[in-house]
């Protein structure tokens, strides 16, 4: 039986990824996990810090580090599990102890090439920036080996960071096969009459949100209905009784009530303006949706144009309407699209 310490950011589609470890670490008998959830909102020093409660990288760092140093008091590990490398900058201690994996889906020079969105900015201090380049690059070279989500993340530790290769692992998250796969239920999509797209961001604006809704009212109100998934209470109450669009707010990850408008839906649209490897895209794809996305980050990796979707310029909504009625006008093409966007979200 090995020990393993899970320290898992909770941020943005990371829950997610939490909960499907959890899941699947249940199921494997030799593996005693212990998990260590580094929360978003805490009221502890940390959030009271004028400092360190704006900078989550320092915030989620101070909490792994206690949540390590509290468990190392009471247990031992034979391994550690880290998610993301914010979690292990201040765990060089327990990482010395135990050989540790860091997993990530992006490296800071990744996030600062998306990071405007994000309102990210990088600093313009050089000798800070130098600071905080060597502290990661520290980091990854203390873990015993990494995981990468992409290929996008692994580039950038080989070129940026001098990982070696050898180190460096790509997995994506991937999401469960037999929950997010709705064969029986899409029968339910061919007897409708407008072609239903289905939108999945909780930050609305940074994921394209707004470029969608112009795109929907100005070309796609006679030919589709929208369900909009978010956080956002600004977005419900501003698109409330708007034609067409239905929002949804405060659905939890992989709950049934997601699941459910995945399963209704014709395509997923996620114009995005920054994102890693979004987990919603896999998602999309293991349900057998055609993703229309644009091209940041790693999303390349996870949509292939003409095969499993469509790739859009950014915040362009005339192409992002040519790309949605095409798709809706041609349900052959769409099946082509779902088949193939499982089959890449199973390997």
């Amino acid at each position: 039986m090995y020990r393993f310490g899970f320290v898992m950011e909770q941020m943005l589609g990371h829950v997610t990824h939490h909960q499907n470890l959890a899941r699947w670490a249940k199921e494997e008998p030799d593996i005693e996990p212990y998990w260590m959830p580094v929360e978003a909102e805490t009221p502890d020093l940390w959030e009271k810090s004028p400092i360190i409660r704006n900078n989550w990288s320092l915030k989620a760092s101070l909490r792994a580090r206690g949540l390590l140093d509290e468990a190392f008091a009471k247990r031992q590990f034979d391994a550690l599990f880290l998610h993301t490398q914010t979690t292990a900058l201040f765990a060089k201690k327990a990482m010395r102890k135990v050989p540790s994996i860091v997993s990530i889906d992006a490296t800071p020079i990744n996030y600062d090439s998306v990071g405007e969105a994000y309102g990210h900015f990088t600093g313009k201090i050089n000798w800070l920036e130098s600071r905080k380049y060597k502290w990661h690059r520290s980091t990854f070279e203390n873990a015993a080996h990494i995981v990468s989500w992409c290929q996008w993340a692994k580039d950038s530790l080989i070129q940026d960071y001098g990982i070696s290769p050898d180190k460096v692992t790509v997995i994506p998250p991937g999401v469960d096969r037999e929950s997010w796969s709705f064969g029986s239920e899409r029968k339910y999509r061919e007897k409708t009459s407008k072609t239903r797209l289905l939108f999945v961001g909780g930050d609305f604006e940074r994921k394209g949100g707004w470029t969608l809704v112009r795109a929907f009212q100005q070309n796609l109100i006679n030919l589709c209905e929208l369900d909009i998934v978010t956080k956002d209470e600004k977005i419900e109450r501003e698109l409330a009784g708007v034609a067409g669009i239905r929002v949804h707010r405060g659905l939890q990850a992989n709950s049934s009530e997601l699941k459910s408008l995945y399963a209704a839906a014709d395509l997923f649209v996620f114009p995005t303006e920054a994102d890693c490897l979004p987990v919603a895209v896999m998602e999309a794809m293991m349900a057998g949706l055609p993703v229309i996305a644009t091209k940041v980050g790693a999303l390349a990796e996870e949509v292939e144009s003409g095969v499993s979707g469509l790739i859009v310029p950014l915040r362009d909504e005339q192409a992002l309407a040519q790309a949605v009625t095409g798709l809706a006008n041609d349900r052959e093409k769409r099946l082509a699209m779902s088949h193939a966007g499982r089959e890449i979200a199973e390997k």
